[in-house]
């Protein structure tokens, strides 16, 4: 494994998704599609994860022409698909139907290559599923983790487990006061670092991510926050993943230019 690879576990899915500008029928989606491909303009990245054997191959075939090594990507019964739509606050996403699918019954299997991975992002998928990965590497020097109000519903403990675990903790603002009990950012976050964590980002959808740390690489931190908001905003543009199949360096660098004229950081 390249020592800047990262590895990410998370859903590879389709997605159904209807807003007032539009609709698109199982599109590809899954937090490891979208943390591998934004992760592959800047890095190798691999992906652990299940799809069913209805997944379109051309799906597939979009994540290997990022450079993405799929090896790790289980195919059995269903895919995981998830249906739902967005008002006009494009914030807030209202499900209408989840599908797990083969996912309910996914075991990780880790390959053997996957084991000395350095950087490591658990994406959002079942707080079990995280704990099997974090236990099957070896020693990673950095592990980021997400998650979302279901996990936090129905997998609270297991979930504060990883949490203890884990170096970076991202999740948005309403699962900050969900997970933490409490109206107050500030207070959520440290609640948050007071279990291990050395930073923790919270995500503001179109205002952007509050940083919390005391760590002495903050300046590094908030250009990848930046970095980040920049791919989303990109993202953002169409459905699915369709905006950064022809996304270029040069645009990411642009966007990161501009944001640095706008904003203090």
């Amino acid at each position: 494994m390249a020592t800047n690879e990262v590895l990410i576990v998370g859903t590879v899915a389709l997605d159904s998704v209807k807003t007032p500008f539009g609709h698109v029928q199982n599109a590809l989606g899954g937090s490891a599609s979208y943390a591998s491909t934004a992760c592959s303009f800047f890095s190798p990245a691999r992906i652990i994860s299940i799809v069913g054997e209805d997944f379109p191959p051309e799906h597939l075939a979009f994540l290997q022409s990022r450079g993405i090594d799929t090896s790790g990507i289980k195919k059995e019964g269903k895919t995981f698909h998830w249906e739902g739509f967005y008002e006009f606050d494009m914030n807030e996403a209202k499900t209408i139907r989840t599908e797990l699918n083969s996912l309910a019954t996914f075991a990780i299997g880790m390959p053997p290559s996957y084991r000395d991975a350095k950087y490591l992002f658990l994406a959002n998928i079942d707080p079990k599923l995280q704990m099997d990965v974090l236990d099957a590497v070896n020693a990673p020097h950095l592990v980021v983790m997400d998650t979302m109000n279901f996990w936090i519903s129905s997998r609270k403990r297991e979930l504060l487990e990883v949490i203890r675990r884990v170096d970076v903790l991202v999740l948005n603002d309403g699962e900050a006061r969900q997970l933490f009990g409490t109206v107050s950012l500030l207070k959520a976050a440290r609640q948050a670092l007071s279990l291990g964590p050395e930073a923790v980002i919270i995500k503001k959808g179109e205002h952007g991510a509050l940083l919390f740390t005391d760590d002495r690489h903050l300046k590094t931190l908030r250009k990848a926050i930046v970095y980040g908001s920049v791919l989303a905003s990109y993202n953002a543009e169409d459905f699915s993943l369709n905006r950064l199949r022809t996304l270029k360096s040069g645009d990411i660098e642009g966007r990161y230019r501009e944001m640095k004229d706008i904003r203090e950081f």
